[in-house]
This record gives structure tokens, C-alpha cells and sequence, in this order.
């Protein structure tokens, strides 16, 4: 059958003005939360309690985890996910390489959940006899800045060390094979390595640092959806942290079978932290800065950030 021009067109305007008069069904727009295997999002996943909250927006949520906050700053670089939680270190990398985060949240203050770790049998009795020795430590993690901190007050020089970049399974790999003399880890692996080895803690964050957990989320997002949906994540996330506290022995076994380290060992980390979830501010926000001015006198970052860039602002 052989069809006009003038039919043809006719027939394709036809189709034309059915599709727009015919709306498309609506979709879901999405939340997509990068998560670590511990924290409020690891907690929060299992329970579908932020998928009931923002189903009532109009939001689905995807999640993917991460094997630590370096990794998962640089999925919010590239434009991966919405939501990422980290240490205090991280962001101060992220932001001088360009990711555009967003602090949103913050934990309160665990400087005792992370420490610089030498064996139960070493010389070593101060942070002052690691002048010359090795050092492992992930590198852009909040324990960076431990180890600057904890050198500074014994009266040493970054470069008085040498420095070994380990993720936490090989550095704990070389501690325990006396490949390096000390190691600076957080919590769960320092409670961990302490009762598996007897390691012997040498300083812990206490009077060096704060170590604050964040939480955020990206300028685009910040700046294209309403603020409820970013309350919505931190209420949920607050809220999961609340049934943790009342629940540490649960809370440590529901870790210890995502990350498979002791229950017993999660315990112990779980009594050097506060879980609640904090709205940022600026003093908190000036802590950051004071992390980013040290990591770049030391040469750690290509260039000098306003942390403030980076601070919440809501869509209008």
C-alpha cells in the first residue's frame, strides 16, 4: 500500500500530537546513598525506613557501598551518588581536587576512636622514638591528621618519619609482620588488632584532634531538590543511630557480619564514639579549615581551599 507525502505527514503529525497530549507516567527521582560498611547509612539500608520516608516525596533510593571515604568522596566527584559519609581528612582532599561535597551533618567528637598503634613488644614508648621509623597509614583518612598532630606536640617534623600508605588489611598485614613500627588506625581495626595481637596504643586522638564523622551531599543536589528530602536523610540517620545507643551489643553484631571482625571488638569501638548525627556549623566547619591549612603547609594538598565553600546551603 502506497501512502501519500500529504498522508504521510498527516499520519506523523497525528502521532506527534498524541505524545504530548499524552503525559509520560511519572518517574521516581532518585536518591542515590554511597555508604561504608558501618555508619547510620550501613545501619539504615536493611531497615527500608528512608525508602518509606521519601516515597512519600516522590524519591526511590539506590544504595552502593564503598571500601572507605577516599573511594566514596570520589564517587560524589564524578557524580555517582547524592549522599556519602567520611571521616574528617577526606573531605579536605576532596574538596582541594574539585569534588564539589556539601557539608551537611556531622557525629560528635570521637578522638578516642582512633590511635597510632605500635606492638605489644616494641621499644617504642612515646611518639617522640618514631623519629626515624615507619609509619603506616591510609593515606587521606582522618588518621593523616592524627599522625601530624600527635608528631607536632612530641616536637617532631612530618618528614621525621617515613610514611608507608596502607588501606587497613595491609596495614595491618605489615604491623603484625613487623614490616612497619607503628600504624595509625581508627575504630573498628585499632579494637581489633588490640585484642587479636595485644597491641599496645601509643596516643590516641585525645587532646590532638577531634575526629568527627561527616555527612554529605553535593552542591548540584543541594541546589535542585527541596530541603526536606536533605532533612528527611539526617532525621532517618538520627533516628537509626538512636536505636543503636540502646542497643550496642546488637548494634556490634549486626557490624561484625558485614565487616567480619569479633563482636567484642565492635563493642569496644562502639564505647569511644557517640552516635547522633549533628547539623553542621560554622565551628565545626572552622576545624575543617584548620585541617585543611595543615595538610597544605605540609605539601598533602595541591592547593588552598575555604572549607566555608563547601558549608549547607538549602534550595530556596
Amino acid at each position: 500500500m502506497i501512502v501519500s507525502r500529504r498522508i504521510f505527514a498527516n499520519l506523523v503529525l497525528a502521532t506527534l500530537a498524541a505524545t504530548i497530549a499524552t503525559p509520560a507516567p511519572a518517574q521516581d527521582k532518585v536518591v542515590r546513598i554511597g555508604h561504608q560498611k558501618i555508619g547510620a547509612f550501613a545501619l539504615l539500608k536493611p531497615t527500608g525506613l528512608l525508602e518509606e520516608r521519601l516515597k512519600k516525596l516522590g524519591y526511590s533510593v539506590t544504595w552502593t557501598e564503598f571500601p572507605a571515604g577516599p573511594q566514596l568522596l570520589e564517587a560524589v566527584n564524578v557524580g555517582a551518588v547524592d549522599f556519602a559519609h567520611t571521616g574528617e581528612a577526606p573531605p579536605v582532599f576532596a574538596q582541594a581536587a574539585g569534588a564539589p561535597i556539601v557539608y551537611i551533618a556531622h557525629e560528635p567528637a570521637a578522638p578516642a576512636a582512633e590511635a597510632i598503634l605500635v606492638q605489644k613488644d616494641s621499644p617504642i614508648k612515646s611518639v617522640a622514638d618514631l623519629k626515624g621509623k615507619k609509619v603506616a597509614l591510609n593515606k587521606g583518612s582522618n588518621v593523616h591528621y592524627l599522625l601530624v598532630k600527635a608528631l607536632e606536640k612530641a616536637g617532631l617534623a612530618y618528614s621525621d618519619v617515613e610514611v608507608a600508605y596502607l588501606p587497613p588489611a595491609d596495614g595491618r598485614a605489615a604491623f603484625e609482620k613487623g614490616a612497619v613500627d607503628a600504624w595509625v588506625i581508627w575504630e573498628p581495626f585499632r579494637a581489633a588488632a588490640e585484642i587479636a595481637t595485644g597491641a599496645r596504643t601509643l596516643a590516641d586522638g585525645t587532646g590532638l584532634v577531634s575526629n568527627h564523622e561527616f555527612l554529605f551531599t553535593t552542591k548540584s543536589f543541594a541546589a535542585n531538590n527541596p530541603k526536606e528530602v536533605v532533612d528527611t536523610v539526617l532525621a532517618a540517620s538520627k533516628e537509626i543511630y538512636a536505636k543503636a545507643r540502646a542497643d550496642v551489643k546488637g548494634t556490634a553484631e549486626t557490624y561484625s557480619r558485614a565487616v567480619g571482625i569479633p563482636a567484642a571488638a565492635f563493642e569496644a569501638s562502639l564505647k569511644r564514639k557517640s552516635l547522633d548525627i549533628v547539623p553542621i556549623s560554622d565551628e565545626i566547619l572552622a576545624q575543617q579549615q584548620k585541617i585543611a591549612d595543615t595538610f597544605l603547609e605540609l605539601g598533602l594538598i595541591p592547593k588552598a581551599i575555604t572549607v566555608s565553600d563547601a558549608a549547607y546551603k538549602p534550595a530556596s
